[in-house]
């Protein structure tokens, strides 16, 4: 059977982090949720994205397909009911639409004549930003149940003070000294070739991927996924970094997520708790206004390539869309549109020449090319963004 991840109806609430990917390539847990799906079904998917993406990301169509919502993340016992589904079948979970059934070239999908089957089961669902890391503990729960199943953990090295070690795994290559590791409320994964410096103190659930590095005496609050080749130092509660970002230094980053190629300057802070303890808002790029999210912690989302100065204060709830640098003493605003430049005393237009040779250089430092099309899909964040910054 083919199977093709679709982006469905919360692709806008997880903007500006699915303005340069399809849902299914956001990380939650310790891998992404296309990862997830293709380990449980053992083949590769494609995706149903937005067309300036799928140059990128391009769908592969068979004669048979089935559609999957890619803001569920799988399960076995979901995973099974899929893998059932015939023509003119479909799997939903209250009134959402989780898989369906659908022949080629069928682009007029009317549910109403589909037989439907509801999913009784809890599943995670990631539906808006603050899901990524409200929702990440229970994530990296589940991944680390599946990818360490039958499988026995690397010794972990004498020198590390260690509480609960049966809920650690550690993988080959892996390199840490002199580090406290407390997996009682959650468990730890350490990915291949990682380094974790000395006086580190961790506490699960915590996920460091594959080429990831805490830096020295790190303090670290889990639920928190380090991505691949990210560095991460200072103090981190409950954050998110996809792949290839950088806090490198002392400040605090709270409840927070940070895409691909981002980097906090050294003693950047982030506000998750407002003075008066009210429910947090953030900005909401459906309707253009800020939302409630029923969160009373709620720190950063810093989309991709965007970049901040040192000592940079964030303010609760700020969201920053893709390609932006921030600078400068002060509080930016809470809504920092893509490709701007600037701090609290305003903001320009980031020119996309100069975003492209930065990150040119950014990536070649990882040995990543910038490509043709990751150009081409900055140049359209640039354009469909253009409303929201002050020429």
């Amino acid at each position: 059977m083919n199977y093709i991840l679709f982006d469905g109806s919360s692709r806008n609430n997880l903007l500006p982090f699915t303005f340069t990917r399809p849902v299914a390539d956001i990380r939650v847990g310790i891998l992404t949720i296309r990862e997830k799906w293709e380990a449980f079904l053992k083949t590769t998917t494609t995706t149903i994205t937005e067309d300036y993406l799928s140059d990128k990301y391009p769908m592969v169509e068979l004669e048979e397909n089935v559609m999957i919502n890619a803001s569920c993340l799988p399960n076995f016992e979901l995973v099974n009911k899929i893998k059932d589904l015939k023509e003119h079948q479909a799997i939903f979970k209250d009134d959402t639409i989780i898989a369906f059934f659908a022949k080629e070239g069928q682009e007029d999908i009317d549910f109403n004549a589909f037989e439907k089957f509801e999913f009784e089961s809890h599943i995670i669902k990631i539906e808006n930003t603050w899901d990524i890391f409200s929702k990440n503990g229970e994530a990296i729960q589940e991944d680390f149940n599946l990818l360490t199943k039958d499988r026995t953990s690397q010794p972990i090295p004498s020198s590390n003070n260690v509480i609960a070690p049966e809920n650690i795994f550690v993988e080959e290559g892996a390199k840490l000294e002199f580090v406290t590791l407390n997996a009682s409320g959650g468990p730890i994964y350490i990915g291949k070739n990682t380094e974790i410096m000395e006086g580190s103190i961790i506490r699960g659930a915590f996920a460091l991927c594959e080429n990831a590095m805490v830096k020295l005496a790190a303090k670290i609050y889990g639920p928190t996924t380090i991505g691949p080749s990210s560095k991460v130092g200072g103090e981190v509660n409950n954050a998110v970094l996809f792949a290839n970002s950088n806090k490198g230094h002392d400040g605090f980053l709270g409840n927070s997520v940070l895409g691909e190629w981002c980097n906090l300057g050294a003693d950047t802070n982030t506000s998750n708790l407002k003075n008066n303890y009210a429910e947090v808002r953030l900005w909401d790029y459906e309707t253009e206004g800020f939302a409630k999210t029923g969160l009373q912690f709620c720190g950063l989302m810093m989309g991709d390539h965007s970049k901040c100065g040192i000592n940079t204060m964030f303010n609760t709830g700020t969201v920053v869309g893709v390609s932006a640098n921030i600078f400068g003493s002060g509080f930016p605003r809470n809504f920092v549109p893509s490709f701007s430049w600037g701090g609290s005393n305003g903001f320009t237009t980031y020119l996309t020449k100069k975003a492209f040779e930065v990150a040119g250089i950014v990536m070649a430092r990882r040995n990543k090319e910038f490509t043709e099309q990751d150009q081409a899909i900055l140049e359209h964040v640039f354009e469909e963004t253009k409303k929201y910054r002050r020429e």
